[in-house]
């Protein structure tokens, strides 16, 4: 137990290290995007401490770090464990990466006692899930789960680069992308620790939830249309100014989803007024909407509601409006076999095993396509992420990582009954 809880710390050390220059963008705050020299720091690092605890690592197809411990059996199929390395702009230092370095971690106790399973063990680091850089998220496990579609290679960043480009810079082929899928056989479960991101086991004291399922989510563009023209000569009468319909339509998604059930929510994130200059009139405003619910029926009511109120605001203004789908995820439920052996592993620390669902995204209901997932939440401090001030402590990442070794046995007992029935 002394050696989980040191080594719960130690994964907290490393996110802290990864918190700041190389591995950010910025200084005096975390920006950690996709494909960028501050990404390629971080997969040097990590590559380092995977090899030092006795992982064989490697950059796959897609860009992501896969460090495999190798199970009794050479070639057996493995036991996935990661999360994502990518950051939002100003972003925390634990959301993904803990993930990450506590499967690391997990696999050099394993390492160290020289104890090998009845499956592989690999720690997997996704390296776009947030889509800070491009518009859709998740792109790395979706390649991974084989689920991604090619044409993403088209996507521009807001500098107009494509993802081919930034591929090729980086030193990945982008023809290649596909590579990065897992065959059904490779690939026993995935298991994700994450932050919670809310409010709910910090308000239970508890250090720990097990997931139950993560919300369904759309992603979508809105472009407003109307007529550029001086600030200072035309009457507001006159104008045809698509910031005010903006701002209704805002309101609206507002109104829609705080009136909405199973969970509804609903932001703008990003708007942008063009031109973009103090003195002239908008010729059009662009903002994006993430809209997510438990339900997938419930979210998409909630995604048709609001584009017929946006489309009647443009009409009755004389302006034009287009709403296009940029990602849409379904909800995706944790494995019930993987949950309860996760719940059992939580009751092992001594803290009852709080189920809960997820309304952020994780990579986990991506690769529920490829195979059985299961998720462990850990508590974060007033419940805050993708903000600077996001916060774990070490005895609560201690409890993660002796959580995720019993998950880890208990799994490969579990797994050494099925083989030998």
């Amino acid at each position: 137990m002394a050696e989980a809880f040191d080594i719960g710390a130690r994964a907290k050390a490393r996110c802290d290290l990864m918190g700041a220059a190389p591995y950010s963008e910025a200084e005096g705050m975390l920006v950690r995007r996709f494909l960028t020299p501050a990404h390629k720091a971080a997969l040097d690092t990590l590559k380092f401490w995977m090899e030092e605890a006795g992982l064989a690592a490697r950059i796959d197809a897609a860009g992501n770090l896969v460090g495999r411990y190798e199970g009794a059996a050479p070639g057996a199929p493995a036991l996935l464990i990661g999360s994502h390395i990518d950051s939002v702009r100003n972003g925390g230092r634990y959301d993904g990466a803990l993930g990450v370095t506590l499967g690391i971690d997990v696999v050099e106790v394993l390492n160290r006692a020289g104890r090998r399973l009845p499956f592989a063990v690999e720690v997997v680091a996704f390296g776009d899930e947030e889509g800070s850089r491009f518009p859709a998220s998740m792109t790395c496990s979706r390649a991974v789960a084989g689920t991604v579609d090619v044409q993403v290679m088209e996507m521009v960043d807001g500098d107009g680069v494509s993802l081919a480009e930034a591929f090729a810079a980086f030193g990945l082929d982008p023809t290649r992308l596909e590579e990065a899928a897992r065959k059904p056989g490779e690939v026993l479960a995935f298991l994700e620790a994450h932050i919670e991101q809310g409010p709910v086991l910090e308000a239970e004291d508890l250090a720990l939830g097990v997931v139950t399922a993560i919300a369904a989510q759309k992603r979508l563009m809105v472009r407003i249309e109307g007529v550029a023209g001086h600030a200072g000569t035309t009457p507001m009468a006159l104008r045809k100014d698509p910031g005010p319909a903006a701002a209704e339509a805002m309101l609206a998604l507002e109104r829609i989803c705080r009136g909405g059930c199973d969970g509804l929510v609903g932001t703008v994130g990003r708007m942008t007024a063009l031109p973009g200059a103090f003195n002239v009139i908008p010729g059009a405003v662009e903002f994006s909407m993430d809209i997510r619910a438990e339900v997938e029926a419930t979210r998409d009511a909630a995604a048709e509601a609001i584009t017929a109120e946006i489309e009647a605001i443009a009409a009755r203004r004389g302006l034009s409006a287009s709403v296009t789908l940029m990602q849409a995820l379904a909800a995706s439920p944790c494995d019930p076999g993987l949950t309860a052996l996760l719940e059992a592993a939580v009751a092992e620390t001594g803290q009852p095993p709080r189920r809960l669902p997820s309304g952020a995204g994780h990579d986990a209901m991506v690769i529920a396509d490829l195979c059985p997932t299961a998720m462990l939440f850990i508590r974060c401090e007033g419940g805050i992420s993708h903000n600077p001030r996001e916060a774990v402590t070490e005895a609560d990442c201690a409890l993660a990582a002796r959580a995720m070794l019993a998950f880890v046995e208990r799994l490969a007992a579990s797994n050494s009954l099925q083989r030998s029935a």
